[in-house]
């Protein structure tokens, strides 16, 4: 039986929101002279694990449509590059985490809202490139993070796979998700510690405090 563990990545494997600002506010000053007030880390965090698509219409909603769209594909990139040299700080632990999982069976994953390149650059600074089975991010598919979650899941041959995320729309992501040719859903752990919070409908569901706990969280599942 092939168990497969996916993470979320803002707030769930690190906090990029500094970096990111700085990213930001460095390509607005050469790039967006119509936007004269710096982006702020509050505000930028206010929309992370949201599209790309989504955060520039927010962001960026004061800029005409042709101009904003022309604006956010080249910051991304801009972002990415940025994030590759500086990165943003990995919450404790990580690699420490990953190996112990991995050493109880279960495969990563990596599925995010992120462009294409965000991925690499936590991987990059984090040191994990090694242990990270596959990725899979909203840059790739265009398409909701349920249907990432989706395709991770099909196509790496999964029988069983469990969702790490921080926020409600990582919830509503997962509620979404379903097993390849199964009626079984995937369950979902809250990271309490990252950006987000979840409905307090769902409350009860399992929960970590720090990424360090997963390891014996997952025990149950092995």
């Amino acid at each position: 039986m092939k168990k497969g563990i996916i993470l979320d990545v803002d707030g769930t494997l690190w906090d990029g929101t500094r970096a990111i600002t700085d990213s930001w506010n460095a390509f607005r000053e050469q790039y967006i002279p119509e936007l004269p007030e710096p982006f702020s880390e509050l505000q930028m965090q206010s929309v992370l694990g949201k599209t790309m698509t989504e955060i520039g219409d927010i962001i960026l909603g004061t800029l005409p449509g042709d101009r904003r769209y022309d604006v956010m594909e080249r910051l991304l990139q801009y972002e990415v590059d940025y994030m590759w040299e500086h990165g943003g700080t990995v919450y404790p632990g990580a690699r420490e985490c990953f190996l112990k999982l991995r050493e109880m069976g279960f495969s990563l994953y990596i599925v995010s809202n992120c462009q294409k390149g965000y991925i690499e650059d936590f991987l990059h600074t984090s040191g994990t490139e090694d242990l990270i089975d596959d990725h899979i991010c909203f840059g790739d598919t265009l398409k909701p993070k349920s249907e990432s979650i989706r395709l991770c899941v099909e196509r790496n041959s999964l029988d069983w796979a469990v969702y790490v995320g921080d926020t409600q729309g990582d919830l509503d992501a997962v509620i979404g998700a379903q097993l390849p040719c199964s009626d079984a859903k995937v369950p979902f752990i809250f990271a309490r510690y990252g950006f987000g919070s979840i409905d307090e409908s769902a409350a009860d569901l399992p929960a970590i405090d720090s990424l360090s706990q997963l390891p014996d969280l997952m025990e149950a599942y092995c």
